[in-house]
């Protein structure tokens, strides 16, 4: 079977600089604006377009919105300043509408992280209200031949996200952590004015920092091992979101935490984010739920 372009993998190498660096290694919220990017314009390549502008089948302008992200056997911390790495991405279309990348970081002779994503595409069902964003009809693209190791992974990817979205997080009053934020337009929101992906991801590390502060003296910033992000629904310019992080229990050395990401101005979810990471030296210890 041959396999299309798109689907063949893409390498690009980087040196690690001040933009793509934090207090704790490589910035995930870097890696996930990178690899998003990557996605978007692997849509396009999928699709033969030369650009990444996309249309339904009534000719009205959509998006890739992201469903599910997750990065598993994250180190990021084990890239530093001038360290070299590179990334190497596929992207498969699932389906008229849907379509998974998958992006490996490789630093040092090792995988230091695994991305995968699952978008769709939508459009503003309302002018101007992101509140109103809902799937959109697309027509038939032009279809390659998949990757079949790829659009195994893909299904299976597919298939954790519905569980995923099923799922009913248990949260006790008693022990969330509850923060809330105002995303600012000039840093959280992209250029199709929605909430940009990765700030969901920079609203649950601002939550986990203040609930860590808040529990036990500073420390260094906990390593991320895994996270998974599922997206329900966006957010208008001016909107706040609440973010209750609830502590699980996690094995020795780990922190764990469940969060919810909910409208300010109607109470509707728009993510849910389970996060796992290796806990600081002044982790706070808590007990809980298994950490699933």
């Amino acid at each position: 079977m041959n396999v299309h372009a798109s689907t063949a993998p893409q390498l690009r190498r980087y040196t690690a600089g001040m933009p793509q660096l934090n207090a704790n290694g490589l910035s995930e919220n870097w890696l996930l604006k990178e690899c998003g990017d990557r996605h978007w314009l692997g849509i396009a390549q999928a699709q033969g377009l030369p650009r990444p502008e996309f249309r339904d089948a009534q000719g009205h302008k959509v998006y890739a919105a992201f469903t599910l992200v997750r990065i598993t056997s994250g180190r990021l911390e084990q890239i530093g300043e001038n360290d070299r790495f590179a990334i190497t991405s596929q992207c498969q279309a699932v389906g008229r509408a849907q379509h998974y990348s998958r992006h490996v970081l490789h630093a040092q002779g090792q995988t230091t992280a695994r991305v995968e994503m699952l978008s769709a595409f939508v459009r503003r069902a309302q002018p101007g209200s992101n509140r109103s964003v809902v799937r959109a009809a697309m027509a038939d693209a032009a279809t390659h031949a998949p990757n079949p190791e790829l659009w195994a992974a893909a299904e299976a990817f597919v298939r954790r996200g519905r569980a995923l979205r099923a799922m009913q997080p248990q949260l006790s009053a008693d022990a969330n952590y509850s923060l809330d934020f105002t995303p600012c337009p000039n840093n959280d929101f992209n250029g199709a004015d929605l909430l940009y992906f990765s700030a969901f991801q920079s609203m649950v590390d601002r939550a986990e920092w203040a609930w860590m502060l808040h529990t036990q003296p500073p420390g260094r910033p906990a390593a991320l091992r895994e996270r998974e992000l599922v997206f329900f629904g966006n957010l208008d310019l001016g909107d706040s979101v609440r973010i209750q992080l609830q502590p699980q229990a996690a094995d020795q050395g780990m922190l764990c935490h469940h969060s919810v990401l909910q409208r300010q101005s109607d109470g509707v979810c728009i993510a849910r984010v389970v996060t796992r990471k290796l806990a600081p030296v002044y982790a706070h210890e808590v007990q809980g739920p298994a950490c699933r």
